[in-house]
C-alpha cells in the first residue's frame, strides 16, 4: 500500500504535496514502525502500539479523504488506497480485541 501511495505522492499538486502529502507519508511510516514494534514485544507490551497504529490509521483515512475532496487525487486512486487501509484498520481492531481479552483479569 505504501508503494502505491508513493507513486501517487509523486504526482500530487504542489500545494498538497508539501503539506498533506508529507503528513500522509509520515503517517504511513509511523504506522509501519508501530506495527513492527508491536510484533516483537511481549503480549502485555503490544497493546499501546496497536492502539497507536489504530489512531494513526484513522487519521490517515481522514487526510486521504481531504485529498480526495479537494480533487488532489481522483476516485480511482482514493479507492485503491482506502480499501486496503480499511482492511488494515479491521485487522488492527481484531488484534486489539484479542490483546484486550488476553490481558483482562480472569473473573
Amino acid at each position: 500500500m505504501y508503494l502505491l501511495w508513493y507513486s501517487y505522492y509523486q504526482i500530487l499538486p504542489k500545494e498538497h504535496r508539501y503539506s498533506l502529502g508529507i503528513k500522509i507519508d509520515s503517517l504511513f511510516v509511523e504506522i509501519m514502525e508501530a506495527i513492527s514494534l508491536a510484533g516483537f514485544l511481549t503480549k502485555g507490551e503490544k497493546q499501546p502500539y496497536v492502539r497507536l497504529s489504530i489512531r494513526k490509521v484513522d487519521t490517515l483515512k481522514i487526510l486521504l479523504m481531504i485529498l480526495w475532496e479537494t480533487k488532489s487525487i481522483d476516485n480511482k486512486k482514493y479507492i485503491a488506497l482506502s480499501v486496503p487501509l480499511d482492511e488494515v484498520g479491521r485487522m488492527l481492531g481484531g488484534w486489539n480485541g484479542q490483546l484486550t481479552k488476553q490481558n483482562s483479569p480472569i473473573t
